[in-house]
């Protein structure tokens, strides 16, 4: 049992020492001017549901109806070698539970930052499965639990087909999610480590989205060189509107280069 940020979606124990949100706190997100609300588990389940949309045969999209917090989805990927569980949300029902063990359950959590680490723990204990994050951002998990695994470096492989990648930026520990089969060059869930603009005409990378903070010019030649490094052709971002099959690359290096022209 515990509580949960109404502005992130980050579930905190019961005893968690301060009344305030550590993630909202911190400059890359922000305490609406009301000032800190929270909500419990069961009063978020009361008012909303989840929604599993279907991409492709080997990924779903698994997200919060009416929208709550951040409103990001998590993804379902389907691997011969173990499912993966990019990134969390808040809410998770019996519904989510019946859906992903008929799948064949989970063999691991990964994230892309702390903005998405939601109510891990209790997906984690629902799947007994790992939960990988990078260590640089480890001093954000506010609900300790074994199922977490420190991953350093950057990569990591999940199986024969999927790995981690740090990419940093938007925190130092952000990460992408590689799937090499996914597409013929491959697929990357970004998280918001990577951000497509409503146009679908450009991506940001940014310190903070919502309060406008831009990384710095060095950042961003870095970044490209690990991009550069990938191979890819399709990103799915964390909005459900940030699907770029077959382009993305192109995409990225224009806005990269934008940035730096």
């Amino acid at each position: 049992m515990g509580k949960i940020c109404y502005t992130c979606g980050t579930l905190y124990p019961l005893a968690y020492p301060s009344k305030d949100c550590l993630i909202c706190n911190e400059e890359r997100q922000y305490v609406p001017q009301g000032g800190q609300v929270w909500v419990t588990q069961e009063e978020l389940a009361a008012r909303h549901k989840n929604k599993i949309i279907k991409l492709n045969d080997r990924l779903f999209e698994i997200v919060i109806t009416p929208g709550f917090a951040i409103g990001q989805r998590a993804f379902l990927v389907l691997s011969e070698s173990g499912n993966v569980l990019w990134d969390c949300i808040p809410l998770l029902c019996e519904e989510t539970i019946r859906f992903i063990t008929s799948k064949g359950g989970l063999d691991a959590i990964a994230f892309s930052h702390p903005h998405y680490y939601s109510n891990m723990s209790d997906w984690a204990t629902t799947f007994d499965c790992p939960v990988y994050i990078h260590e640089d951002d480890a001093e954000f998990i506010v609900y300790k639990s074994d199922y977490i695994h420190l991953w350093q470096g950057e990569e990591l492989s999940l199986c024969d087909d999927l790995k981690l990648v740090n990419i940093g930026g938007h925190f130092k520990g952000s990460s992408i999610l590689h799937i090499s089969d996914m597409s013929v060059k491959g697929t990357i869930l970004s998280g918001d480590t990577v951000y497509l603009s409503l146009s679908k005409k450009h991506y940001a990378i940014m310190y903070s989205y919502p309060n406008r903070i831009p990384l710095p010019i060095s950042e961003i030649k870095r970044i490209k060189k690990r991009f550069e490094s990938l191979e890819f052709d399709s990103i799915y971002g964390f909005f459900s509107y940030q699907n770029v099959i077959g382009t993305a690359r192109e995409l990225l290096e224009t806005s990269l280069n934008r940035y730096l022209d």
